[in-house]
C-alpha cells in the first residue's frame, strides 16, 4: 500500500503589533498641577528604567489627549525645540502653573466689581493667560507638535464639539497656533471670556469655549480617535481596538466640593451657575472612567488601563485658587499622589517601554 504523502502546511507568522499608548489629561484649572506632578514622577521612572536622563513623556506615548488645563499640559509635553526634541520636561511643564498661576488667576478690584465675582461677566481678564501662552509656545503651530494629539473645545456658533488634532492639522483640517488653541480649550465659562481664534490662513474664525463642558475627561475621545487612526507605519495595529491599546488617564483631584441639600433646594438660575458647571464636569469625568474600566475589563486587560485621581491633601478644590500657599499645597499633593501610585506607574512604565 502506497504511503500517503504528507505535506506540511505552511503557517504564516504574524508579528504581534505593539500596543498603541495613550495619555489622557483632565481639565481643572490650576489643579493641573496635580496631574503635572504625577507626570514628573512617571518621567523620572522612565529615565531610571531606560538609563536615559533625557527621556521625556512624549517619547513613550503615541497619542496625548487633553481638555482645558490638560490641553495646555498636552501641548507643552509635545512642543518641539530647535532640535526636534521636547522643549519642556515634565517639571518645566508644571512650572507653567507654579510660576504664572497667580498672575493668570489674579482678579483686579475693578474686575471683581464689574463682574460681580464672575456672575454678570467673566471673573478674570484673559490678558495674563494669553501672555503666558505666548511666552511658552510662541508661534509654534499645531502641526509642528511632536506626536498625534487631541485637544478639545466647544464651538459656540456651530454648536458642536471641536477637536484640535495634530495629525490632521493642515491636511484634512485647519492648522492653528498652539497658543490660540490653548486659549480656546481653557476658556472656562464664567472664568474667562470665550476665545475667538483664527486658523493660520486667517480665513476661518472660531468662537470657542472650554472643552470641559462636554469632555472634561477626554479619555473616551482619545479612545475613539485612536480607533480611527492608522498606526501601521509605526509597527502598531491599524485602527487599534482596546486589546491593542494601553491608556493612562489622570484627573485633577478626586476630593470635590460637596453641595448641601438645604442650600441647593433654594437656588435659582444665578445660584446654580457655578455648581452646575462643576457637577457636569465631575459627572462626565466619572462616567468616562466607568466606561473605559468596563471596556478594558471585558477584554481581560485591566492592566492596560490606569486611571489616577490625585489626592488633594491640604489644597482647596477650587480651580482658580492660585494663592502661593495653595500652589505649594497642590504641588505637595501631586508629589504624594505620585509616590503613592509609584508601583502602578512603574508597571505602566514597563508597558510603555516594551512597546516603544
Amino acid at each position: 500500500m502506497a504511503k500517503k504523502k504528507v505535506t506540511k502546511k505552511k503557517t504564516q507568522v504574524r508579528r504581534r503589533a505593539k500596543l498603541t499608548r495613550i495619555l489622557s489629561l483632565d481639565g481643572g484649572g490650576i489643579m493641573g498641577i496635580l496631574p503635572g506632578q504625577v507626570l514628573v514622577e512617571l518621567e523620572a521612572i522612565l529615565q531610571e528604567k531606560t538609563s536615559n536622563p533625557e527621556a521625556r513623556i512624549a517619547d513613550f506615548f503615541d497619542l496625548i489627549a487633553g481638555t482645558s488645563t490638560g490641553g495646555i499640559l498636552a501641548a507643552a509635553l509635545l512642543c518641539p525645540d530647535e532640535n526636534g526634541r521636547p522643549r519642556f520636561s515634565a517639571q518645566e511643564t508644571v512650572d507653567i502653573y507654579l510660576n504664572r498661576g497667580d498672575e493668570i488667576f489674579d482678579v483686579s478690584f475693578w474686575q471683581r466689581i464689574r463682574s460681580t465675582g464672575g456672575i454678570t461677566d467673566e471673573k478674570y481678564s484673559a490678558e495674563e493667560l494669553e501672555e503666558t501662552l505666548q511666552d511658552y509656545f510662541g508661534d509654534t503651530c499645531l502641526s509642528q507638535l511632536l506626536k498625534p494629539c487631541l485637544i478639545t473645545a466647544y464651538d459656540l456658533r456651530n454648536r458642536e464639539a471641536h477637536f484640535f488634532t495634530q495629525h490632521d492639522a493642515g491636511v484634512s483640517s485647519p492648522d492653528f497656533l498652539v497658543r490660540e488653541l490653548c486659549r480656546a480649550t481653557s476658556a472656562a465659562p464664567t472664568y474667562f471670556e470665550p476665545a475667538r481664534i483664527k486658523d493660520v490662513t486667517k480665513r476661518h474664525v472660531f468662537p470657542l469655549i472650554d472643552g470641559g463642558v462636554f469632555a472634561n475627561n477626554p479619555a473616551m475621545c482619545a479612545y475613539a480617535e485612536a480607533r480611527s487612526m492608522d498606526f501601521s507605519a509605526e509597527g502598531r495595529a491599524e485602527n487599534p481596538t482596546a486589546v491593542q491599546m494601553a491608556m493612562l488617564s489622570i484627573g485633577t483631584g478626586k476630593d470635590r466640593k460637596p453641595y448641601q441639600y438645604k442650600e441647593a433646594k433654594d437656588w435659582g438660575m444665578v445660584g446654580w451657575v457655578r455648581p452646575i458647571i462643576d457637577i457636569l464636569m465631575a459627572g462626565n469625568t466619572d462616567t468616562i472612567d466607568y466606561q473605559l474600566d468596563q471596556i478594558f475589563d471585558s477584554i481581560d486587560a485591566p492592566n492596560q488601563y490606569l486611571r489616577i485621581d490625585p489626592f488633594m491633601g491640604a489644597a482647596t478644590n477650587e480651580m482658580d485658587d492660585a494663592r502661593p500657599e495653595n500652589l505649594e499645597a497642590l504641588a505637595m499633593a501631586g508629589e504624594d499622589t505620585g509616590d503613592f501610585h509609584r508601583p502602578d506607574l512603574e508597571r505602566f512604565a514597563d508597558i510603555l517601554i516594551a512597546n516603544a
